[in-house]
């Protein structure tokens, strides 16, 4: 059964692990360039900036927090639904398996640097004009894609049941 399951979850398997390298890779990079030049501030495009913060809290500095047992009980249910999205991409055997490949590789990613710095590298300042959107990292990218992306599947899976009701 081990062998049968372990095939069926090999692609999400490389999947995660393509997306938790992409994420540290671009961490890397960016706190070596901000080791070399003491900060990030990039400018890329009138759309878009590097410039590094480090997030304590949770998706797009959510709930940023000084106080370690706060910090300590967030990484825990943090560990709890990464734990319980791999449960569900292992008993999925649908297109949603590669969805939640891409939320755990992002969410692995992020849960590394929480534990290894105690806070997250955030760095893609997206904005247009002075709107300037949260300062987020390649992980919350595939975080966000892949919880948008279940919604949508989601969706058009009740959509399609609901019709073939009727």
């Amino acid at each position: 059964m081990f062998k049968t399951n372990l095939k069926k979850n090999i692609i999400s398997l490389g999947l995660i692990l393509v997306i938790f390298s992409v994420d540290r890779i671009s961490k890397i990079y960016i706190l070596k360039f901000a080791k070399l030049e003491n900060a990030v501030d990039i400018y890329l495009t009138s759309y878009l900036n590097l410039n590094l913060v480090w997030n304590q809290g949770i998706a797009f500095g959510l709930f940023s927090m000084q106080k370690s047992y706060l910090y300590g009980l967030i990484s825990f249910l943090i560990v709890l639904v990464i734990l319980a999205v791999i449960v569900m991409l292992i008993k999925t055997d649908s297109f949603k398996k590669y969805l939640l490949a891409m939320i755990i590789g992002g969410a692995l990613g992020n849960l590394f640097d929480r534990m290894y710095y105690s806070g997250v590298p955030d760095f893609i300042d997206f904005h247009i004009n002075n709107f300037h959107w949260f300062i987020f990292n390649v992980a919350d990218i595939f975080i966000s894609i892949g919880i948008f992306c279940l919604i949508i599947t989601e969706i058009f899976d009740k959509k399609r049941t609901n019709d073939e009701k009727y």
